[in-house]
């Protein structure tokens, strides 16, 4: 009628313990992740909105000598994608240069193995590109959609 004074505990339970923390991690960096872009994401949009608002006159100009809309829409858009594919390029980069540096370091009798594939590259840079292009529509819709006369008028 006592209470047992020892514990079993199998290697299952420790591998479903282990799964449970590493599943919480890729949450936790998943969502770090997200909010990296987010924020990535409307940082391009306000560089993209000071973008249109220093070059209305250009615009207007462009407008007034025959461009249309789409011409403007995808200068703007092609503007946003290369800022956020260079800035993914940069962040490409470091993480080349991370993955470098920490495999083959010995955690114990265990070495660190940090693959980075072409996967992975294809992977972020559509990420960046995409992020680019979704910050980018706002303010390349914005610019298209500016009266020539009121853009040429701007100071």
């Amino acid at each position: 009628g006592k209470d047992d004074d020892f514990t079993v505990i199998d290697m299952q339970e420790i591998l479903n313990r282990m799964n449970q923390v590493l599943g919480i991690m890729q949450v936790f960096i998943a969502s770090v992740g997200a909010i990296s872009l987010v924020v990535g994401g409307i940082g391009i949009m306000n560089i993209m909105l000071v973008s249109v608002t220093e070059r209305t006159r250009e615009i207007g100009v462009r407008k007034a000598v025959g461009a249309k809309r789409r011409d403007i829409l995808r200068q703007f858009l092609v503007e946003a994608a290369m800022l956020s594919l260079s800035g993914g390029m940069i962040g490409l980069t470091l993480a080349s240069i991370g993955t470098w540096l920490i495999t083959g370091v010995q955690l114990g009798p265990y070495p660190v193995k940090a693959p980075m594939s072409a996967d992975i590259v294809i992977i972020a840079v559509s990420v960046a590109i995409f992020v680019g292009l979704a910050s980018g529509i706002y303010p390349a819709y914005r610019a298209a959609r500016l009266d020539p006369i009121e853009s040429l008028r701007h100071e």
